[in-house]
Order: C-alpha cells, then structure tokens, then sequence
C-alpha cells in the first residue's frame, strides 16, 4: 500500500527477504535433495500408486529412460479412444468421462442418462449465493473467485466434515456440476465492475450438456453451433485428469492426506492450478503468439519468424524469459497425445477464417522450436508441443475470453481432482510429509539491548 511503509524500509525488508531466503543450490545436490521432486534425468520422484490414470511419455529400460510416443489412459482406456468415439458420434463426451473417473467404469446408456439428469439438476446454485459471494466480491481474477466460492459451498452443505463414500461422492457431484455456473456468473460480473461492460445472466436450460451450458451462458444471444459446442466438449475431456503427480493434483491429495473437508481441498487445487507454470500456460502462449505478430512482418517467413524466437531464447524479446511457451513437458517428450488431438481439430475450424494464418504461425514456433533449442542452447533433447500450445487459439476461435482460459480448465479438471481425493481417502490412509534438510547454523541469542 502506498505510503505504508518508506523507502528506506522497503529497501530494507526486500534485502532481508532475498538474503533469509536464498539457499546455495550446491547444497542440494550435496544432500542428494530432489528439486521438484524431479530425478536428475527428469522424471518424477515416486510418490504414490494409482488406478486413475497413466501419463506415459517414457520407459526405463535397462536403467536407462527412452522415449515413447505420448500416451494419456483414463481408468486404462486410452484418450484417443474415448474422444474419437465419442466425436465421431456427435454426442457429448464430457459428462461420459466424469462418470468413468468417479465410478471407475464407463457407463450404460441408462446410468449415463441418469447420471446427467443429477449433474443437470445440481448445476443450480443455493439461494443468495450469487448475490453474496460473486455479487458483492467481484474479483479480477476468475480463478480466484472460483476457489473462494468453492470453499463457501462448505457453509451450505449439511455435512461438509462428514467423509464417507455418500457423502464424498454427493460433494464431489455439486461442484463438478456447480463451477460452469459459478466460473460464468464470476466472469459477468467481472466484466461490469472491472471492464464497464454489460452484465447479463441467462437461466439455466436443462436440456444443455456442460459444454452447451458454458457457451449459451456466455453468449449474449445464447446463440452457438454445434460445432463449436462439440470443440469445447473436446477441450473438457482432454483436460479432465492428467495422473497424480501434477501440481494441482498432487495439492489435492495433499491436503486429503491431512484429513480435512472436500471443499478446502477443492480450493487449494483451483489455487494451485492458477499459476502460470500449470494451468495458466496457455496464456502465455497467446501473448508470446501477439509478440510475434507484431514483430514479425511475414509470418509466412520462417527466417524472420526464427530470428525472433533467438530473439525470444536470448531473452531479448517478449516477455524476456527465454521460454517458448507451448513447447516441452515433464513426462512427454516426442509426442503429447492431447496436443496432437487438439490441433487436428483447431486446424479444421481455423481453415478459411481469420485465425488460419494464426494457426500456421503457432505450427511454425512448434516446428522451429527443437532446431532452436539445439542451435541457441545446445540442447539436443526431443521437446514436443504440450497442450496449451493450441488450446488458447482454440477458445480464441470460440470467442471465450483470457480471462476464463484457466477457470476452463478447473471446470474441466475438477472430476479427476475428485477421483484423486477418493483414492487418497481410501487407500493413502497417512498424512503426506516429505522431508526437508534444514542448513541453518545455530546462533547465540543476543539480548536486544545489545543488538
């Protein structure tokens, strides 16, 4: 706050934090201390055993890690399986995986009616829940309206500190069906107080899948294709689970472990999801994509386009980090399954409108990127277009706002973040504590007069 503190202080109080809170980073390789929990080969220090998902992009044989063609199994059915079906039939596909995470297997036709019919009618949110916690709080930021409101569910459930498989199973329902509203609810309102824009909130229709709900609530006509409805039901799937080890995930397990309520697991997932290295890469990429357009005069040039990303690696340009947002993960390395399904499906809807030349541009970045690495930092290492390389553009190309990039992508990972919690409730059964070394050196106490 200004005037709060001087300059001098300030001054003071920024050294002291940089000075009490920087460690020598040969200590941890001293202590053998696995930054990230990350092996020194990449990989994943092992914290757990699932049944929920398997993010493959490797093998390790003979001690030795090779990659493999990126595989993404939900409840061991394969992602590529389960959306080509369902797109190729042209039905909703969201709600389908919901129920396989939740109950573990996919559903009858029967049960998958009924399933919806109990997700459609708790999409509903309680009595003055808008008015007093999205009305009156408007927030900047979606993600954190989305983690407040999910941990304000708590004061309307009957028994929020109750964990049993009904109750547990009841919870997890309400918020997976409640966050679209809520995520939609929190963006109109931002919009009125933040960017003086209307504010309009349409009823909910009950013959709406999840995905057709966001879009008509979103639009102020209520007007949209199916085409668009069935991309953004494709974007829910992809983003629905993504194993245990992921940053959100892994937070929501944490915090299980402790044995608190649902709801505060929940939030502590959103929040963890909000940070630009997770949820929030797709992002960077849209704005690292309006830095190149705008420095690049021929986006068609792939000379001029890879003197820009020197440019962008030598963190000489966009944002001055050196990265190439959209590019690289810690588990996939030739392929991400999810990107590969994604931009096929970008690259239909781009053809012959106004973002084709951006989706070009963006296959340019993914296509130059490797040669880059190698040529600007030596890295001969395979690196491969992520997800959030072309999910951006896509809700770009469905004309949703940034500002809900991230919140979709809560809205779509909340069933496996509830899978999770079920299994951490059922089998962890002891509090998650990794260890820290401490290397502060013991000090006499000095008396404050003789400071």
């Amino acid at each position: 706050m200004k005037g709060y503190i001087n300059e001098d202080a300030k001054s003071k109080l920024y050294e002291q934090f940089v000075n009490n809170n920087t460690i020598d980073p040969s200590l941890f390789e001293k202590y053998n201390v696995k930054r990230g929990l990350r092996n020194a080969d990449g990989t994943g220090v092992m914290a757990g055993v699932t049944n929920i998902c398997n993010v493959h992009g490797y093998i390790v044989d003979d001690g030795e890690k090779r990659a493999i063609p990126g595989e993404l199994i939900y409840r061991g059915y394969h992602i590529n399986e389960l959306v080509s079906n369902v797109y190729n039939e042209k039905r909703f596909g969201f709600e389908e995986i919901v129920y396989l995470l939740l109950l573990g297997n996919l559903p009858t036709q029967d049960e998958l009616n009924r399933f919806n019919e109990i997700l459609t009618e708790l999409r509903e949110l309680p009595d003055t829940f808008f008015e007093d916690m999205i009305l009156k709080a408007p927030s900047p930021n979606i993600m954190n309206k989305l983690a407040r409101s999910v941990l304000a569910l708590y004061s309307y459930n009957d028994a929020p500190e109750l964990i049993t498989a009904e109750n547990e199973m009841q919870i997890a329902m309400s918020i997976i069906a409640k966050l679209p509203t809520i995520m939609v609810d929190a963006f109109q309102v931002k919009k009125r107080y933040y960017d003086k824009e209307s504010l309009f909130l349409h009823p909910l229709n009950k013959n709406e899948s999840i995905a057709q709900s966001i879009l008509s609530c979103l639009r102020q006509d209520r007007e949209y294709s199916m085409d668009e409805a069935y991309l953004l039901d494709l974007m829910l799937m992809l983003h629905a689970e993504h194993g245990g080890g992921n940053n959100s995930t892994f937070t929501c397990r944490v915090l299980t472990s402790s044995g608190t309520d649902a709801f505060s697991a929940y939030s502590a997932a959103i929040g963890s999801l909000k940070g630009p290295k997770h949820g929030g890469a797709n992002i960077k990429v849209m704005e690292m994509l309006d830095f190149i357009k705008e420095n690049v005069h021929n986006w068609e040039n792939e000379n001029e386009v890879a003197d820009y990303m020197r440019k962008i690696l030598n963190k000489e340009a966009a944002d001055k980090s050196g990265l190439i947002y959209g590019m690289g993960h810690a588990v996939y390395t030739i392929s991400d399954p999810r990107a590969i399904i994604l931009k096929e499906h970008a690259m239909k809807l781009a053809r012959n409108t106004e973002y084709e030349a951006e989706f070009k541009l963006l296959e340019t970045v993914e296509r130059l990127t490797p040669e880059l690495f190698a040529e600007q930092k030596g890295d001969i290492k395979t690196v491969c277009a992520n997800v959030d390389m072309y999910s951006g553009l896509v809700y770009k190309m469905l004309n949703i706002s940034s500002d809900l990039f991230t919140p979709l992508f809560a809205v779509s990972r909340m069933p496996g973040w509830c899978a999770h919690r079920f299994e951490e409730i059922v089998t962890g059964k002891r509090i998650i504590r990794p260890a820290y070394k401490s290397v502060a050196k013991l000090r006499e106490y000095v008396p404050i007069n003789e400071r």
